[in-house]
């Protein structure tokens, strides 16, 4: 199937050809139709499937064909509520790419910048708002932004936005949207709690499930088994050796991901670190580097990297595993992109193979394991021991000695007494 049998406008389809896509993604194929018909869609899609033109582009058309022709201040007609900052940027920097040739005006709202030109965009009029909940509720509460008039609501990577606390601020919105509108949600996962939050505002919808907790078939994925100590010089190694262009280095921890470029710039490497402790401005400039090829590796936490959409991205590195196993899915969605092909590569220390356990059996397929010469694992570290249960002391007690105070009965204690005594 092409784009040109998707039923969408003449605008639409020039502004996707210069793009250079000819051909719809999976999610795109089944959700495009759906919206246009003018269902509510509850679509299971994960970072890298193209999900965003799946609602972008018929949100668009259907906007476009009802659009009247104003001279005032323009209301709110569709509001994409968006997790992160930058997948706020990427979604609205997608409207303004596809929405090129129409005549809808939009604009993104998010916190960790100065307030008063977004509501200076805001007073100006716009059809379609892009906004992170904790800065559209700000905007609300000083009465600069009206949902009133909101025909069109999607919310982008629900399932970020429960891990991430938003569920209160969700509800909140939603209750300032008018009943008659249509709604479209995307998760990259179906848990209980998206589904108890879909049900409490979908009206029937259709369901869209594609490759959920699948990774790309474009993409490469490799683990490099490494000793903890020698990560930062395999890393290196490898940048230097595969004369790396472009990577995207994920770490569990804001310090991890400053340590880590400091110790890449140490190497002769540029890098830079975006992660929450870091202004939106300093993001923005380290994002726009990366993609401009002034910097070699951007190093990511996994919020701050969450809608990072950059073209071509050829390799992702897992400098530590992720906690969660799903997290492993949208890290390498960033690369392998758009039918593109990319590399991902995982830096595995002996204590983490529990957490490479997890994200094989979510991916349901080993990933395939290569050792690079001089960086053999276990050299310089004890393998992971299980840990020793203290023995009792059977001596007979030193009556000179201040007597411990605990039971001096001899059996083992329940369930309950060991949970308590840790909880104490």
């Amino acid at each position: 199937m092409t784009f040109d049998e998707l039923g969408l406008s003449a605008e639409l389809l020039r502004a996707v050809r210069e793009e250079g896509y000819t051909t719809p993604t999976p999610v795109q194929e089944k959700s495009i139709p759906v919206v246009l018909e003018g269902h509510d869609i509850l679509a299971g899609a994960q970072t890298g499937t193209g999900k965003t033109a799946g609602f972008t582009l018929p949100m668009l058309q259907l906007m476009q064909k009802t659009h009247p022709e104003r001279h005032n201040r323009r209301p709110i007609r569709a509001l994409v509520l968006t997790p992160t900052r930058e997948l706020a940027a990427q979604v609205s920097e997608s409207i303004a790419t596809y929405g090129k040739h129409l005549s809808l005006r939009s604009t993104v709202v998010f916190g960790g910048v100065g307030i008063n030109p977004q509501i200076q965009k805001l007073q100006r009029g716009v059809d379609i708002l892009v906004a992170t909940p904790g800065r559209l509720l700000d905007l609300i509460g000083q009465g600069k932004c009206d949902l009133g008039h909101v025909e069109f609501f999607v919310l982008d990577e629900a399932d970020r936005m429960l891990d991430m606390g938003f569920i209160h601020d969700i509800r909140k919105v939603l209750k300032m949207l008018p009943r008659q509108r249509q709604n479209l949600l995307f998760s990259a996962t179906f848990s209980p709690e998206i589904k108890q939050l879909a049900s409490g505002f979908l009206r029937s919808p259709v369901y869209v499930e594609v490759a959920r907790n699948e990774t790309a078939h474009q993409v490469t994925q490799v683990v490099h088994p490494v000793s903890k100590t020698k990560k930062r010089a395999l890393l290196s190694h490898l940048i230097k050796e595969g004369a790396w262009k472009q990577v995207l280095v994920f770490t569990k921890t804001k310090h991890g991901a400053n340590k880590l470029t400091t110790q890449l710039e140490s190497d002769g490497i540029q890098a830079a670190a975006i992660h929450g402790n870091k202004s939106q401005t300093a993001r923005t400039k380290a994002l726009a580097a990366f993609k401009a090829g002034n910097i070699r590796v951007l190093v990511a936490t996994d919020i701050a990297a969450r809608g990072l959409d950059i073209d071509q991205l050829p390799h992702v590195v897992n400098f530590e595993l992720p906690n969660v196993a799903e997290d492993y899915v949208h890290r390498i969605g960033r690369t392998g992109r758009a039918g593109n092909s990319g590399e991902s590569l995982s830096l595995v220390s002996i204590d983490e193979n529990k957490l490479l356990f997890a994200i094989e059996k979510l991916i349901k397929k080993a990933i395939p394991k290569v050792v690079v010469e001089g960086f053999e694992p276990g050299k310089d570290e004890p393998a992971e021991a299980a840990p020793q249960r203290k023995k009792p002391d059977h001596r007979r007690h030193d009556p000179s000695s201040p007597r411990k105070p605990h039971s001096t009965r001899s059996r083992r204690p329940g369930r309950g007494e060991r949970t308590a005594a840790k909880k104490a």
